[in-house]
């Protein structure tokens, strides 16, 4: 759970592709300037390609701190951001995501493959076992989660995501709104931490 005092850094997850629409390359360029506007840090998979690289270097260019997490196996193929990031090069993805899980207090999710998906997938699942209490919000550029998201509704209806579970998914229009989203999110009530050995 992430108060204003402690609301330091957001994670993005999006794709190493640029996508086919303008639109969003402008929504990772208006998130790396948003954050720095705001004060606070980006944290994201380290490549300086697509949607990545666009959301990394408008970032750096409005002053945020940019933290990058690579794997060694992607280290090259996405062509590992340069000057300015501080970058994390990790032996897999499961320590990626980990790290950048630990780095940030909410995630956004943009337009993205296979990857940003299972990221995504993943820091839900985590919110949903209590094993974080950080916001995911999916940044709905023209449309583009909105598949995405009916699913997750078919999975309510048919018993699969639980009614007070399903809104840990959220979404928003604007960079502004997710920001926002992410800022005021609580658990709901019904989420229990996540037990330890040593606390059960």
């Amino acid at each position: 759970m992430s108060s204003a005092a402690n609301f330091k850094r957001i994670c993005v997850f999006c794709g190493s592709a640029p996508g086919v629409r303008p639109a969003y390359a402008e929504a990772a360029r208006e998130l790396g300037r948003v954050v720095a506007k705001r004060g606070l840090g980006l944290v994201y998979g380290g490549g300086a390609v697509g949607l990545m690289g666009i959301a990394a270097d408008a970032a750096l260019q409005a002053g945020a701190e940019v933290i990058g997490v690579i794997p060694h196996g992607l280290l090259k193929r996405e062509v590992g951001h340069g000057g300015g990031v501080e970058m994390h090069v990790v032996d897999t993805m499961h320590e990626r995501k980990a790290m950048m899980a630990d780095l940030s207090d909410g995630f956004i999710v943009l337009p993205g493959g296979f990857g940003t998906l299972e990221e995504a997938v993943e820091a839900l699942t985590w919110a949903q076992l209590g094993i974080q209490a950080k916001g995911v919000v999916f940044l709905d550029v023209e449309g583009f989660w909105q598949p995405f998201l009916k699913t997750l509704d078919f999975m309510q209806v048919e018993g699969f995501v639980r009614p007070g579970q399903r809104p840990l998914a959220m979404q928003a229009a604007t960079v502004e709104e997710a920001i926002d989203k992410l800022a005021a999110f609580r658990p709901p009530p019904e989420v229990l931490p996540w037990l330890r050995p040593h606390q059960a």
